[in-house]
């Protein structure tokens, strides 16, 4: 039986081969959720929720919820012991692909092609970004950066200057750019929030 941790590093290979030049993101606070996988491509952000055949679909609702907030495609990547029923649980325009083991490596299948979020989720995106990302677009788009500002502020000034799919693509580029070992200069908020905290040493008397 596959587990999450087996499907993984091959699942990043089959969406590499299937969509071309990508880029994975994992566990990212979606909502009250927290996206399994997170892929970028030029123009797109897709959440991708894994319910391997240990799984069962107690808080799929509320993710699949969450993810469709967001993101502007997502998928549901099933073991196959949920191959038969998956898309009972997901909106039409949902995608879904099935794993299998075979040889001993997991074999994956597209089920159902995901299709475009029919809700607007161009904001959410905008959460993504960092305050210096945020100002880039700003720049690359002729408009004052607003660093003086909350980022607010920036993402309402892009949401009514800029047309959507060249923020579209803007919002890619910079999440295809961004270097996450630079923390001392663009901390992760998920990253530090999951650092183990420092212990004080008591002081003997």
């Amino acid at each position: 039986m596959l587990k999450d941790s087996d499907i993984r590093e091959p699942l990043f290979d089959y969406l590499e081969e299937t969509f071309g030049k990508v880029r994975i993101l994992e566990e990212k606070v979606t909502g009250r959720s927290r996206a399994d996988v997170v892929m970028i491509t030029e123009d797109a952000v897709t959440g991708l929720e894994i319910k391997s055949d240990a799984d069962s679909y107690t808080r799929l609702a509320g993710q699949v919820r969450d993810y469709s907030r967001c993101y502007d495609f997502n998928y549901a990547v099933v073991g196959s012991r949920h191959a038969m029923h998956i898309l009972e649980h997901l909106p039409e325009w949902w995608g879904a692909i099935t794993v299998d083991e075979e040889d001993g490596r997991p074999d994956f299948y597209l089920l159902r092609r995901a299709r475009r979020n029919p809700e607007p989720v161009l904001a959410q995106k905008l959460r993504l970004l960092w305050k210096d990302e945020l100002a880039e677009i700003l720049l690359s788009n002729r408009l004052p950066a607003y660093t003086s500002k909350n980022k607010n502020y920036q993402r309402a000034v892009l949401l009514d200057r800029v047309p959507e799919s060249r923020l579209n693509r803007d919002i890619s580029e910079r999440l295809f750019e961004r270097d996450y070992t630079v923390f001392s200069v663009k901390p992760d908020p998920l990253s530090l929030a999951l650092r183990p905290k420092k212990r004080r040493r008591k002081r003997r008397l």
